[in-house]
């Protein structure tokens, strides 16, 4: 099988945002999706061009253009959830976003009415019900199809780096699980999610897309649902690790590492170099320890064993990827992973509502609403 990848300009970016929709006075889930999008046709009765459905009625998807700066691409999807807002504030609905809901129950979502969606609840049952979960995807752009696999190879060493600041479901259906992350652990039960496989070049990605596609598994490329995946439609590398985040602050913050970690391994294999890369059990145990201890998880740093605080490391990080920021104008929101550091990820900042509410999780939603309209404070 051969896989065009399209033209890209290359460390462009796009961002897409799910959002939840929640009662304003009880904080449970709404499943509204459905009459959002037709409050937002045009007025020829076209879809919204960036606002779309997901597998759940409860969530609303918004999607950037593609942009040269991550200002851009955040402004570009704050400005969508302001249209959103117009249409859910009047029916006493707010747009919500963490890796999970705090007390949402499976079994009162209803599933959007697509063959697609029905297709996966068919095939994966109880664990496809359970997907009340929410993410940001980040799309890179890449101007060589070649580059595509050694530099998804090199980000999943960022993996515990990326789950740890956006990590945002600490609750699940009312139960604190212990995980700062329970979203990336319930995720990776679908077929061909989670981490992925080991390749070594743009010919194996084929090799398995046909494979996958001749059993069955999947009917084409956007059915492979890998933390980090090529996105061969869009010309890029697509980054989906990331719990959802509530502000925009931490949308721009986490999207210019992004960036910038691939702009870097850019450059590296510009000038003849390998991009390191980490034994797959590393990575696998990487991904685990940042799913449950969050910002304290000790990561594995390279294939030596060597290991680090996961929030030194991102100091380190910030530091080393500064001139890579300054080229592509992100710097101000780079150095915004300074704020997560400082405030907490959102599941520390969860736990911590809970804690002083007596445990309440419309609480958690109230202090979610709050901060997607707000912001952090600095």
């Amino acid at each position: 099988m051969t896989l065009d990848f399209a033209q890209s300009a290359r460390s462009t970016i796009g961002i897409e945002w799910e959002l939840a929709l929640v009662d304003q006075q009880t904080g449970d889930l709404r499943s509204i999706g459905g009459d959002v999008l037709e409050a937002l046709r045009g007025p020829d009765g076209s879809h919204h061009p960036h606002i779309t459905e997901e597998l759940l009625l409860n969530t609303v998807e918004l999607v950037s253009g593609v942009h040269d700066t991550v200002a851009g691409a955040v402004a570009d999807v704050a400005g969508q959830v302001e249209e959103v807002r117009a249409i859910t504030e009047p029916l006493g609905v707010d747009p919500v976003c963490s890796g999970s809901h705090p007390f949402g129950q499976w079994f009162d979502q209803e599933v959007t009415d697509k063959p697609r969606y029905h297709k996966l609840i068919d095939r994966t049952q109880w664990w496809g019900r359970n997907m009340m979960i929410w993410g940001i995807h980040v799309h890179v752009g890449i101007e060589d199809k070649n580059k595509v696999i050694p530099i998804l190879n090199g980000m999943l060493s960022y993996i515990p780096h990326l789950q740890a600041l956006s990590a945002s479901s600490p609750f699940w259906a009312g139960v604190n699980t212990g995980y700062a992350s329970n979203r990336s652990l319930m995720f990776q039960q679908l077929p061909t999610a989670g981490l992925p496989w080991d390749l070594d070049d743009w010919e194996a990605w084929e090799g398995y897309v046909d494979d996958m596609t001749s059993t069955g598994v999947i009917e084409d490329v956007t059915e492979v649902r890998w933390d980090i995946r090529p996105s061969p439609r869009w010309g890029t590398i697509e980054v989906r690790v990331c719990d959802g985040v509530s502000t925009t602050q931490e949308l721009g913050a986490i999207a210019a590492l992004i960036q910038c970690l691939v702009e870097w391994m850019s450059t590296r294999l510009d000038a003849g170099e390998t991009v390191p890369r980490m034994p797959q059990w590393f990575v696998r145990e990487n991904k685990w320890r940042a799913a449950r201890y969050g910002m304290d998880a000790e990561i594995i740093l390279d294939a030596a064993g060597n290991e680090r605080l996961v929030t030194d490391d991102v100091r380190r990080l910030i530091e080393t990827l500064t001139p890579v920021a300054e080229r592509l104008d992100c710097l101000t929101e780079l150095l915004q992973l300074n704020l997560i550091l400082d405030k907490g990820a959102s599941y520390q900042r969860q736990l911590a509502v809970a804690a002083s509410t007596g445990g309440s999780l419309p609480a958690v939603v109230r202090s979610l609403r709050r901060e997607l309209r707000l912001g952090l404070p600095a």
